[in-house]
């Protein structure tokens, strides 16, 4: 599994962070992510679903620029994703893409995926934008929390039972949303205080990005 090295020691040295990738990801969105999370010393891992193959090459939305992975979302049991500290669902068609199954009677396996992680409460869960389309299929995992999203997708987080708030940015402990795509330094500020820091933001309260 490719990894993108730290480039120094900082708050999140010893980490590890995986982002999730398909088809139609925002090129600047990922890119500053995996820039950011290395500033501050992280091991930053892209993971998909390779469909039995050893990598696979997606295609950017604006720019159509090529980004290959080659980390295995499948492969991902309790033990493999316990060394993780974070996982981040980007913007744009990622999660609706990584949320197709071939049998409608069973979840796609980025859905699975996701309900390992909500399963181990050290592991920070992070979605930007869209990206809780990923669990539109297991409300249960974000009923009764406090979430913000694109406006597109409010009407959704409702209806799965989550609550709604007009937000940039919204922390409920392990569980980390952000309104759009311009707002993924927020949302990487948000992981970097609750990985990096023993004075975490507490439930609810929002980050200013600074």
């Amino acid at each position: 599994m490719a990894t993108t090295a730290p480039t120094s020691p900082g708050l999140l040295t010893g980490k590890r962070i995986g982002i999730l990738l398909e088809n139609d990801f925002v090129e600047e969105e990922i890119a500053y992510y995996r820039r950011r999370f290395r500033e501050e010393g992280a091991e930053v891992v892209l993971l998909t679903r390779l469909w039995g193959h050893p990598e696979l090459t997606f295609t950017g939305h604006e720019q159509r620029a090529p980004l290959t992975v080659d980390g295995d979302l499948e492969s991902l049991g309790y033990d493999e994703l316990a060394r993780f500290h974070a996982l981040v669902v980007p913007a744009g068609m990622v999660a609706d893409r990584l949320r197709y199954t071939e049998n409608v009677d069973r979840h796609a396996p980025a859905v699975e995926l996701m309900r390992r992680a909500f399963r181990i409460p050290r592991l920070l869960k992070a979605f930007s934008c869209h990206g809780l389309w990923l669990v539109s299929a297991v409300p249960e995992l974000v009923r009764g929390r406090p979430v913000t999203c694109h406006n597109n997708l409010v009407g959704d987080v409702r209806n799965m039972g989550a609550h709604y708030r007009d937000q940039d940015v919204v922390v409920d402990t392990d569980l980390i949303t952000s309104r759009t795509v311009d707002h993924c330094h927020l949302l990487a500020r948000a992981v970097i205080d609750r990985l990096g820091a023993p004075r975490a933001l507490p439930s609810g309260q929002v980050s200013d990005g600074r």
